[in-house]
């Protein structure tokens, strides 16, 4: 079995996110992702149910890469606990933390 990247799985769980929001029941919902992406309906109920727990949709909607920061050894340290802490990675934190940033530069031109 072959498993589904990161990207995948983000578009299968938003794509069940849209068929919750427009009210469509799990049953054809389940068979709506079946058919679509090629899964089967045990999978498609799984990505239902992540659609509907609660918190935030996942950000990743392309592919990622890989970049390397410096940064004191003690904002490395915080960085690691609060990952830990809210149950997170240190990626997630950080692509919040500059999406936010380059948001707010545009923002103030």
């Amino acid at each position: 079995m072959i498993r589904s990247t990161r990207v995948q799985k983000s578009e299968r769980v938003s794509a069940a996110r849209r068929l919750l929001a427009a009210g469509t029941s799990m049953a054809e919902a389940a068979v709506t992702l079946s058919r679509n992406f090629g899964l089967s309906r045990r999978q498609a109920y799984r990505y239902l149910e992540e659609a509907q727990a609660d918190g935030p949709p996942p950000l990743l909607a392309e592919a990622s890469i890989t970049i390397t920061l410096k940064m004191p050894a003690s904002l490395a340290r915080d960085l690691r606990a609060h990952a830990i802490h809210s149950g997170t990675t240190t990626s997630e934190i950080v692509r919040r933390a500059i999406s936010a940033f380059l948001s707010a530069t545009h923002e103030h031109g």
